[in-house]
């Protein structure tokens, strides 16, 4: 008869019990971390295309020290990675805190449901619901999308299955999947008004953290923060902003001319254009953006968006000084 494996080696905090703390949904460190009141840092890897795990753990082991979690995407700009899940699974055996994201654009709900079971059951403790970039937008455009659900709905599926232990269908789920459930916002499109009410209907699905888009425009942010916390919503959800650091001013142009929802005032373009070094400019833009959020009240956390320029995050959160001397997990600690 084959012995069961010890299901504590899945868990992020070794010996720990197998049920969440009081008050918390997962067994997940980056749950603790925010509802301990602590400035969360989060940042993201895009999967390799390769089959080969040491590719994945190359690249979480940059973030060592200075990130409470790591974003494993999901087929962003609707090209074709390794899978989210097989990411986060790699990462969570070795006893990081990933986020899987899941993209409605690929899979039907019955599907989805079977990756939040299997993620789960593989230590996985934080899931971020994210529509996803139309297939047009990538490498295999004659794909067909499904958008059986949306970010809302997934949302809503998400904490179904944690907090009624069943399926969709009312079918009984033996052991519920602790996940802390997130979703994304862009309080960069404008009116403020309609983010607002996007906002309040994702936080009343069960979303309990919240990403931005990129936020180069402090000004929007604090004005929907404002509003968010009037109405109570930070009370019930976390909000982590999202940056990100410009390799140069025709980056800059490029991605606010290409990238759906990406706002970047003029001044900043203008800023790394008057530059010397234009990718140490957009460094300490980031490192800017990372202090200006802090003290935003209601933002909880940053989460750094750093695409090929991911050795440098490590040393700019230390620049920013956002963790307050904090050091976050890294392997052996």
């Amino acid at each position: 008869m084959t012995q069961s494996p010890d299901l504590h080696q899945f868990v992020e905090e070794p010996g720990s019990p197998l049920a969440p703390r009081a008050g918390h949904v997962s067994l997940g460190r980056f749950e603790r971390v925010l509802r301990e009141g602590h400035f969360a840092v989060t940042s993201e890897i895009a999967p390799p295309d390769s089959a080969d795990p040491d590719e994945v753990l190359v690249r979480a082991m940059v973030f060592d020290d200075v990130t409470d979690a790591i974003n494993a995407t999901d087929g962003s700009g609707a090209n074709c990675h390794m899978s989210s899940v097989a990411v986060c699974s790699l990462l969570s055996r070795v006893g990081y805190s990933p986020i899987l994201q899941i993209s409605c654009r690929d899979k039907n709900r019955i599907a989805i449901q079977g990756d939040i079971l299997g993620a789960a059951a593989l230590g996985v403790c934080n899931v971020l619901a994210l529509t996803g970039d139309d297939v047009s937008a990538g490498d295999h455009p004659e794909a067909k999308p499904v958008f059986d659900l949306d970010s809302v709905s997934l949302t809503t599926t998400i904490c179904h299955l944690r907090d009624k232990s069943q399926f969709l269908s009312g079918r009984a789920i033996d052991t519920a999947p602790k996940m802390f459930a997130g979703s994304t916002i862009n309080p960069f499109v404008p009116p403020v008004q309609s983010r607002l009410a996007q906002l309040r209907k994702k936080i009343n699905a069960g979303a309990e953290f919240i990403q931005t888009q990129y936020c180069f425009d402090v000004d929007v942010l604090k004005d929907m923060m404002a509003r968010a916390v009037d109405e109570g919503l930070m009370e019930k959800a976390y909000m982590i902003a999202g940056v990100g650091t410009l390799a140069s001013a025709k980056t800059a142009r490029w991605l606010r001319s290409n990238v759906p929802g990406v706002s970047i005032p003029d001044h900043i373009i203008e800023r790394l254009e008057g530059a010397k070094n234009q990718k140490l400019e957009g460094q300490k833009i980031c490192v800017e953006l990372m202090q200006q959020c802090k003290e935003i009240v209601g933002v909880s956390g940053v989460h750094i968006m750093a695409y090929k320029q991911e050795e440098y995050v490590k040393e700019m959160v230390i620049a920013s000084g956002v963790l307050d001397g904090r050091v976050c997990w890294a392997p052996g600690r």
